[in-house]
Parts: structure tokens; C-alpha cells; sequence
């Protein structure tokens, strides 16, 4: 059995592990009686760690939030994915992240094992970040709007569209997505009563209003999908992929187009542009044949452009 203050850290690791336990599984998990596992938690109560009494047959626990951050047990696995995600969080498009990151990073690597600074040092050795596009978002406003989606608080907030233009918007957010380099904002715009997507760093002068209930909403992950690969382009085209979804996707970000699997190791690939001549050089860089469904106007462009390529390739031979 362990000793009293290595069991109280296994505790409090299990605490943090899963929102919920009962008295019973912890008591297993720790090899000690109900009424020893109630003077460890009352121990950790003591240290000011504010573990909850939870109802029920039998009684729980959960770690509730207190006012200052527990400590963070990790296992090897664990430390080396937060050590990996900051250093990949240094070129994300979230203003402050990189600096955050940087002291974050720097406290971490004062606690690692050598044989966890050694494989991480690997790992960043080995890897060449890009880093994302200037003007990243605000992350007080990311903060602000993920908790109004957690909260089911309306917002206000002033909006620019892709011209330039402003307007003023009222909301009822419900997901934010991350498309890589972009952040959206989904939410139900009440004046024109319909779902939007709103991209984050066009956002400004965020208020908070009332609580409200949420509604059934689309698939967030599929709803900015379409708004940001079709719905803001002129044309919007689907093709026949003949080729399998796992290669594809590789060539495929989720900001250009959509992709579902078609079975018989092809794909259907769904995606917009404002010219013709761009989805063709797109499609032509996917590295497979492909079969095109729709627009009709791009069937014929296909064929207008293909047929003077093969008569300058005959005109060269």
C-alpha cells in the first residue's frame, strides 16, 4: 500500500482524471478502506484543494474549482503531448498564445525527467513549424466567446464582412471552430433569424446580454465547413475523387473543401471559388483522376481548356 502522502498525490491525480468518481471505485483504485479513502479527502480539503461531496447511492467525489490551480500530475505520455502542443501553440493565430506558451514551456521543462527533456528536445529537434498568418486573434475575445457559448449568453458585437463592410450584429453563439489558421465564431443571428458563421478576428466591441436556451443547431464542424469552402465563392462545384479519402485528405485542408467518403476507394469532394480557372488548377493538383458532377459551367470550361492543351501538346510532338 502507499504511504500517506504518495497516496494523497495518486488522489488527487484520479480526482483530476475524470469529472466524477464514487467512494467504492476510489477506494479500489487506491487499495484502501471507504473510511481511509474519507480521511484523505478530508486531508486534501485541509490542504485547501476543494474536493465536492457528490450525491448518491454510495456517495462521490469531484474536484470542484477553487481559487488557485491544483497541481497537475502527469504521466510520461501526457507531459510530452503538453510539452508538444505548446511549442506547436507558438505559431498558432492567437495573439498572447506564443508568449504564454514560451513561460508555460519554460516551468515545464525546470520538472521533466531527463528521459522526458530528451525525448521532447527530440521532437522539436526533428520538427519545422510554419508559422500562421499575421493579424492573429485576440485571446481575451476567444475567452469571451467561448465562455458565452458555455454560459448560453447572448452577444452584441460590431462585424466587418469580407468587403470591408460593418454592421452590427445580436447573436446567440453556440460553437466556436478552428479551421487551422482561422477561428469561427457559429451562432444564431436573431434579427435575420437563421444560423452564421462569423470569422473571429472581424469581430469587435463584444457586450454580453441575458441568458437564453439553446436550439437545435446544425453540426458545427460541417456548418463552417460549408460556409468557408462553398457559400462565400461564386461558383461551387462537386467532384467524383478516384481516389481513396485517407490520400485525398491529405491534400485537402477542411478551410478548402469538404470530403466524404464514396465508397469503391473514391471520394466526393465539395469546395467553391470565384473563378473557374482556380477549381481547375485545384482539382488538377489533387493528383487523381476525378469525374466533375457540378457546375455545368465547369464541365464545359474542362473541356474548352483541355482540348486546346491537347492541341498545343500534338502541335509540339
Amino acid at each position: 500500500m502507499l504511504d500517506t502522502s504518495a497516496r494523497l498525490l495518486r488522489l488527487l491525480a484520479l480526482l483530476q482524471a475524470r469529472p466524477e468518481w464514487t467512494g467504492a471505485e476510489l477506494a479500489a483504485r487506491l487499495d484502501v478502506t471507504t473510511r481511509t479513502l474519507r480521511r484523505d479527502v478530508q486531508r486534501l480539503r485541509d490542504l485547501d484543494y476543494p474536493v465536492d461531496s457528490v450525491p448518491g447511492p454510495g456517495g462521490g467525489y469531484r474536484l470542484g474549482a477553487g481559487g488557485t490551480l491544483p497541481p497537475l500530475l502527469l504521466d510520461d505520455d501526457e507531459a510530452t503531448a503538453v510539452v508538444v502542443g505548446l511549442r506547436a501553440a507558438a505559431t498558432h493565430a492567437v495573439a498572447g498564445l506564443p508568449e504564454a506558451s514560451v513561460r508555460a514551456l519554460a516551468k515545464l521543462d525546470q520538472v521533466l525527467p531527463a528521459r522526458l527533456r530528451e525525448r521532447t528536445a527530440a521532437l522539436a529537434h526533428a520538427t519545422v513549424p510554419l508559422p500562421g498568418p499575421a493579424g492573429g486573434v485576440d485571446q481575451a475575445l476567444l475567452t469571451a466567446l467561448a465562455r458565452a457559448c458555455r454560459g448560453h449568453q447572448r452577444l452584441n458585437f460590431g462585424y466587418r464582412d469580407h468587403g470591408g463592410a460593418a454592421s452590427a450584429r445580436a447573436v446567440e453563439p453556440h460553437r466556436l471552430v478552428s479551421t487551422g489558421y482561422r477561428w469561427y465564431l457559429m451562432a444564431f443571428d436573431t434579427e435575420r433569424d437563421e444560423w452564421r458563421t462569423f470569422r473571429v478576428d472581424r469581430i469587435g466591441g463584444v457586450t454580453t446580454g441575458g441568458r437564453f436556451a439553446p436550439r437545435d443547431a446544425p453540426d458545427p464542424g460541417a456548418f463552417v465547413a460549408a460556409a468557408v469552402t462553398t457559400a462565400p465563392y461564386r461558383y461551387q462545384a462537386r467532384i467524383l475523387v478516384h481516389a481513396p479519402l485517407r490520400e485525398v485528405s491529405e491534400r485537402v485542408t477542411p478551410a478548402s473543401g469538404m470530403l466524404q467518403d464514396a465508397g469503391s476507394g473514391r471520394c466526393l469532394l465539395t469546395t467553391g471559388a470565384d473563378s473557374l480557372a482556380a477549381m481547375m488548377f485545384h482539382f488538377a493538383d489533387l493528383g487523381a483522376e476525378f469525374t466533375v458532377l457540378e457546375p455545368p459551367e465547369l464541365v464545359e470550361y474542362l473541356r474548352d481548356v483541355g482540348g486546346r492543351l491537347l492541341r498545343a501538346a500534338g502541335a509540339q510532338s
